[in-house]
């Protein structure tokens, strides 16, 4: 056995981070006994943000912990538990660094439009953290995730609501036809290593936007380009769409994780839906700031500090305007919060899901649910949602009790498909040609685009594609399951891929499975029909998709995305074990704060932990640590099977009180076992203690829900509060301690 075995324990943000603070004691706990030691990283957005101005902090100087994070996964000892985090838009980015400098910390302000030489290398940190800061950095392997056979026959026996779907519903996807990134991405594969650089040529000459990206043989490079003024054209037209059918409109993108690409998309809706308004007020509004790319609810921000009689005419207009104009999807109806609100608060991946669990509707201002208009402008994937709600439309909804799962093998690794968030993306800001041009002068892409236009450009190296193919293959056999590869041949970079997807696979051993190659649209209707008749498929994507489906799928059969096992085998021989979405986390802060009730479900957490002693045992010879994940599966099925998840008011369960049963049946597992005497002894008393206070602990844990509650802070809460709130059983504190 190790004796320096290291388990990581990210820190990250919302309800995860408050149910770490109750949970990590019993991690620390039980791992302790297998010689396992539990060390934290700060990898939350408030920690990122402070990693990036240590000459600012003094003695309040945080390591960056993600960077370290990073180096290790490119290690064969890495073991990182990794919990949902914010990937910030910049409303919330703007939120933390207030809260930030309120609690003390002298970071700069983040300037919309950086003049001097501080304020724009202050904002070119601050985008180091926004989007997919996180994920990237982590993810040095390719993702295996699926429903643990406990949580889906769970699921079976106590089937999710789901909303009844018939053939009458207008519900419908808009996407645009044209000048989308779909219609004009470019593809090439590197015959040899080389050097590019991203270049525009406009009436003022040439200029460089990217030099000396340096590129392995073997890798994908692909770029497309958005027409912003076709995407003004698709909303406009979907605008009148939805009016006509008395449709409530909404917008599904991903502004958080595609931070460059899809808040400028986002600002393009809000310019077309609010414009009589904002053209208008066209004035009033840019001296005070307003920025469209932020949502509308950046205007309703700005109003208090405008004079009176021109607060009162823009409110008029938009009171106004809403009689007007379709009605917006609501993602709060009693605050009037819409879906063109926040950025951030309508990521695809998670709405859509939800919008196709409800039968196809949302929510509007009276608080009831409407069939939908649902734009999702790009064509690359709009078509997934649109075969779902054909197949809804004609079959109604699936059955939780009956249906097929559908885990997903995914393309992530080294940045893998990574765009829209980086420094490869930008917005142009006159007309022009962007070329990609290799070390010997040859130009590999171009697209002419206009001012306003959005340009992106993404690597995907040999190596992990390589990889991911070995593991949709090893999956295909060791679950007896038909894996199928979700490839378009009509798109550019798609059609490079399944060149090297083909050219894999002729290298593996694939006889007696079933493995294909189908379009997204193919693929969506080919599983959604084996999953109807209870037939499970391997789902193979790239790394958008990747995120669409492990969402969209598990909502479907598990009621949400938190209760995958999600495994990613790292190149270098590493595990990294993530724990699922964090979509609801928000509203779980909320209540939490309002009542002391925490809803956020640690299962994720609990999948995670039994994988990553699993690995310590298959890497390090441990074989405590293969007791612990034994012990930790027998838990996991009785808290399912007992039904000891967080329920959802004040006096039930809570996710304090699922932690405690999680820690007795542990330690009852580890008692009843025999595989070793020494785990066997140390852990009985402590089952004995928790079985013998079981309803005292749950009397002091109830006890303390109900009031409001401080815990310091939504980006950055004090630990010492939270901690007092997180753990308020003096009881099972005590208990714990005896070992």
């Amino acid at each position: 056995m190790s004796n320096d075995a290291k388990l990581i324990y990210t820190l990250t943000d919302e309800a995860p981070f408050l149910a770490t603070q109750s949970l990590l004691p019993i991690v620390r706990t039980f791992a302790a006994q297998a010689g396992i030691a539990v060390e934290t990283r700060d990898i939350s957005l408030a920690g990122r943000i402070l990693a990036q101005f240590p000459e600012s902090l003094g003695a309040n100087k945080v390591p960056d912990d993600l960077t370290e994070l990073g180096q290790l996964a490119t290690t064969p000892d890495a073991n990182i538990i990794k919990l949902p985090n914010i990937s910030a838009s910049v409303p919330q980015l703007k939120a933390a660094i207030k809260e930030l400098q309120a609690q003390g910390f002298a970071i700069p302000d983040y300037a919309d439009e950086p003049a001097t030489d501080a304020e724009k290398d202050a904002r070119a940190r601050y985008a180091k953290v926004m989007g997919s800061a996180v994920n990237p950095v982590l993810r040095e392997g390719n993702s295996d995730r699926r429903a643990p056979l406990s949580v889906k026959n769970y699921a079976k026996k106590h089937p999710h609501r789901m909303g009844k779907w018939d053939a009458g519903s207008k519900t419908a996807i808009a996407h645009m036809d044209a000048g989308d990134f779909y219609g004009t991405e470019q593809s090439v594969t590197l015959a040899a290593d080389d050097t590019v650089n991203i270049v525009f040529e406009g009436a003022n000459g040439a200029k460089t936007m990217k030099e000396g990206l340096k590129l392995k043989a073997g890798e994908i490079i692909s770029a497309a380009s958005m027409d912003t003024g076709r995407l003004a054209d698709f909303v406009d037209a979907s605008i009148a769409r939805a009016q006509a059918e008395n449709l409530l409109l909404s917008l599904h993108l991903k502004a958080t994780m595609m931070k460059v690409s899809d808040p400028i998309m986002f600002g393009v809706a809000v310019k077309r839906y609010y414009a009589p308004v904002l053209e208008k007020h066209a004035k009033a509004l840019d001296d005070a700031g307003f920025d469209a790319n932020n949502g509308i609810g950046d205007l309703y921000a700005r109003l208090p500090s405008m004079p009176e009689e021109t607060r009162k005419a823009i409110e008029a207009d938009i009171a106004a305007l809403y009689s007007q104009r379709p009605a917006l999807a609501m993602v709060n109806s009693d605050k009037g919060i819409t879906n063109l609100h926040v950025p951030s608060d309508v990521i695809v991946d998670a709405s859509m899901p939800a919008m196709l669990r409800d039968s196809g509707k949302m929510w509007n201002a009276q608080g009831a649910l409407q069939d939908t208009l649902a734009m999702i402008p790009d064509r690359n994937y709009a078509g997934i949602y649109a075969a779902v709600v054909a197949d809804m439309k004609a079959n109604g909804a699936l059955d939780p009790a009956t249906m097929g799962s559908v885990p997903n093998v995914g393309l992530m690794a080294q940045k893998a498909e990574e765009y829209g968030s980086h420094d490869k993306t930008f917005q142009l800001s006159e007309d022009g040609t962007v070329k990609v041009v290799d070390a010997a002068g040859k130009v590999l892409m171009s697209h002419a685009v206009k001012a306003g236009d959005i340009w992106r450009m993404s690597q995907t190296k040999d190596a992990p594609i390589q990889d991911w193919v070995k593991l949709a293959v090893n999956r295909a056999r060791l679950s007896k399951t038909p894996a199928v590869f979700w490839l378009d041949a009509q798109r550019a970079h798609d059609r490079q891929m399944i060149a090297k997807v083909e050219a894999a696979l002729k290298g593996l051993d694939t006889q007696g499975l079933e493995i294909s190659i189908k379009t997204p649209v193919e693929a969506m209707t080919f599983t959604l029909a084996r999953a109807r008749k209870g037939e499970d498929t391997i789902s193979v994507t790239g790394n958008v998709l990747r995120d669409y489906l492990t969402d969209l799928f598990p909502i479907m059969e598990l009621g949400t995305s938190a209760k995958m096992l999600s495994i990613v085998p790292l190149m270098a021989g590493g595990g990294l074990f993530e724990t699922g979405a964090g979509g609801s986390a928000p509203k779980h802060v909320q209540q939490f704060v309002e009542e002391n009730y925490l809803r956020w479900d640690s299962l994720g957490e609990f999948l995670a932990l039994a994988a990553s002693f699993e690995h310590f045992a298959e890497h390090t010879g441990n074989q405590k640590a293969r007791v612990l994940a034994d012990a930790l599966d027998v838990a996991n099925g009785k808290i399912l099977d007992e039904n000891r998840s967080p329920a959802r008011k004040v006096g039930q369960l809570d996710n304090r009180g699922s932690h405690f049963y999680l820690a007795m049946y542990w330690a009852q597992a580890l008692a009843a076992q025999n595989a070793d005497a020494d785990l066997k002894a140390t852990f009985t008393p402590l089952a004995e203690a928790l079985t013998r206070d079981e309803a005292k602990i749950l009397a002091e844990l109830n006890g303390a829900q109900g009031q409001p509650v401080d815990i310091g802070g939504y980006y950055k809460p004090d630990l010492t509060k939270l901690a007092a709130a997180m753990r308020p059983s003096p009881t099972f504190n005590t208990d714990l301690a005896l070992i």
